[in-house]
């Protein structure tokens, strides 16, 4: 089964910095959570509770989605996705921690959507549903880091993107080489993450600058963020799969290969995709893309 509901209760909540909050579940359920395998960048969803403070009774198989959407839309509760920071097993049960980001104005005024809200409140005893692959599962259903045999890797995102940056630098082998660059709000958004010897880390404080623009300078492209919020779909394209869905047949990485992986903000990440493809001939079998959300669009599911 490649996904499944779990309860997950609050076991604790840490303000990281002004705009990273991280939140540590445990609970009975987390014990067959997966993945079988490493992370790296696992997308996870989380349901929220409801105004009442229920969460949604889902069954524990395939049609958990079918399910929930025939649900009115005040009982089932808000759903988002995020990705995994941190699985952790040991003798007192599993832990599944989540990093979440603030999104704060110029003036410091919070225009966070509900996850983040949810999060900002949190308290250890709340729950949640976290929809997720069995501890069994080893598909990698859900995780788009897929370079093959390369060992050398470019990794791009803006502050949303960082917690998947984070873990898929902690599942790199030891051996691997290249570089990751991470764009947050401030320098008090540095966060500290263990990386191969051979990968460069580079945060990148915007203070005030254009988002995604010191990313682009970064990877070596000129972009154009667009002037107005546009009604497309999220950018999300991989060695794997078409931004259609449509499975694709290129060769999966080999050793000698360059593997890029850009996430974030999606007018960030076409552009960068269009200087990175398009004015640089990267083929496109050795990117993944992936807008994780659109500047000035409330994101659902």
């Amino acid at each position: 089964m490649p996904y499944r509901p779990f309860r997950a209760v609050v076991d604790d909540v840490a303000r990281l910095s002004p705009s990273f909050i991280r939140v540590t579940f445990g609970g009975a359920e987390l014990a067959g959570f997966g993945p079988a395998g490493l992370a790296f960048d696992q997308r996870i969803k989380l349901i929220f509770p409801t105004s009442a403070g229920e969460l949604p009774d889902l069954p524990a198989d395939g049609n958990w989605y079918e399910h929930w959407r025939t649900l009115p839309e005040h009982d089932r509760g808000v759903m988002r996705t995020y990705s995994i920071r941190d699985v952790e097993r040991d003798a007192r049960g599993t832990r599944l921690s989540v990093d979440f980001v603030l999104h704060l104005g110029t003036d410091g005024a919070d225009s966070s959507g509900p996850a983040a809200t949810w999060a900002h409140g949190a308290r250890s005893g709340d729950e949640l549903v976290v929809i997720g692959p069995d501890r069994d599962e080893d598909s990698g259903s859900g995780i788009e880091f897929s370079p093959g045999a390369t060992r050398e890797f470019r990794l791009f995102g803006d502050e949303t993107a960082a917690p998947a940056i984070a873990r898929i630098l902690g599942d790199l082998p030891a051996g691997s080489v290249g570089e990751a660059a991470i764009e947050v709000p401030t320098a008090e958004d540095v966060l500290p993450l263990t990386a191969p010897a051979g990968v460069r880390v580079r945060w990148l404080p915007r203070d005030g600058a254009a988002h995604g623009s010191l990313l682009a300078t970064a990877a070596g492209v000129v972009t154009q963020t667009p002037a107005e919020p546009d009604d497309a779909p999220l950018l999300w394209e991989t060695p794997l799969y078409s931004s259609s869905g449509e499975r694709l047949d290129a060769a999966p990485g080999r050793d000698g290969d360059v593997y890029y992986w850009i996430a974030g903000e999606s007018g960030m990440v076409t552009g960068m995709r269009r200087g990175l493809v398009k004015t640089h001939g990267i083929p496109r079998s050795r990117v993944s893309f992936m807008g994780y959300w659109k500047r000035g669009v409330a994101m659902r599911g």
